[in-house]
């Protein structure tokens, strides 16, 4: 029996929640990288770690998001919670894998591709086993060519996100960046649900699948959802990576003259000689020499006048 699939069991309500959910996440994810690229200090696999988790975390929670949308008019649908959590780790694991490579060997296109490929790849394992964990009084079927064209759209997605980290300066860029990403992401997702066909082996309840669904989902969004609040929190207190490198950071600082304190002296550069006299050792001169210096240096008063 041909089971009837809806995808907007609440309208438009599920896929907006899921896309700003996928752009929140690839804001958070893009912002943390490009802090570890362009500052190399001791922080920066902290910071690589946390832009790999908030788009994992975020890419995770916009598809369970959509799935609470999702609904068979013949059966109720339920998810296997151990497969559900080892979705949310395979999507930051390999995330991480893709953003590490670009982030420790630079980014040159091999490094850009690679990284992609393997988190575009991360992302569409975590839909299709998070797809695995669906339990309903049936079989889930997929169309070949479709899951394809996802997986495509994945790589294509991440490989352009992980372009944006190292090439996209300012706010409004990256914040185009995210949104670009968001609508990457939801295209994948909703590319690959257009795949699936149900085959039910009995009739059930109609009604019952949104409120399994949700009543399950719900709960499992909490925690997610609060670390992409908390990693936000951690992104609006460093100016850094809300605003990108300013341009103050990247000219060298003037000296600023403080009252009661000497200015220094500029000391100039004469016939290719460094201005700074003091880092040259010091000769030490005899008495004799320095009488002579003396008397030459009075010759010279007595000429200029």
């Amino acid at each position: 029996m041909q089971g009837t699939v809806d995808g907007f069991s609440y309208g438009l309500v599920t896929p907006v929640a899921s896309f700003l959910m996928a752009c929140l996440g690839g804001a958070l994810g893009l912002r943390c990288t490009t802090r570890s690229l362009r500052h190399r200090d001791s922080f920066k696999a902290g910071w690589l770690v946390l832009g790999a988790t908030s788009i994992g975390t975020g890419i995770w929670t916009m598809h369970f998001i959509a799935m609470m949308g999702f609904s068979v008019q013949q059966a109720p649908v339920d998810y296997d919670r151990p497969i559900t959590f080892a979705s949310l780790g395979v999507a930051i694991l390999m995330v991480g894998i893709g953003i590490l490579i670009v982030g420790y060997r630079g980014a040159t296109a091999l490094t850009l591709v690679t990284g992609g490929t393997i988190t575009g790849l991360g992302i569409a394992t975590m839909h299709y086993l998070g797809m695995a964990g669906m339990r309903l009084h049936g079989r889930v079927e997929y169309d070949t060519a479709t899951v394809a064209l996802s997986v495509v759209i994945a790589v294509v997605a991440a490989t352009t996100a992980l372009w944006a980290a190292v090439s996209v300066h300012g706010f409004l860029a990256s914040l185009g960046a995210s949104l670009v990403m968001g609508v990457a992401v939801s295209g994948m997702h909703y590319t690959a649900m257009a795949a699936v066909s149900v085959h039910l082996n009995g009739a059930g309840a109609p009604g019952a699948a949104t409120a399994s669904a949700t009543s399950l989902l719900l709960p499992m969004l909490i925690g997610p959802a609060v670390f992409l609040i908390l990693a936000a929190v951690v992104v609006m207190f460093d100016p850094l990576l809300v605003m990108g490198d300013p341009e103050w950071r990247r000219t060298p600082a003037r000296a600023v003259h403080r009252p009661g304190v000497p200015a220094p002296r500029h000391v100039p550069t004469h016939y290719g000689e460094p201005a700074n006299r003091s880092a040259r050792p010091a000769r030490r001169t005899s008495g004799r020499a320095t009488r002579r210096a003396a008397a030459v240096h009075g010759v010279h008063r007595s000429q200029d006048w």
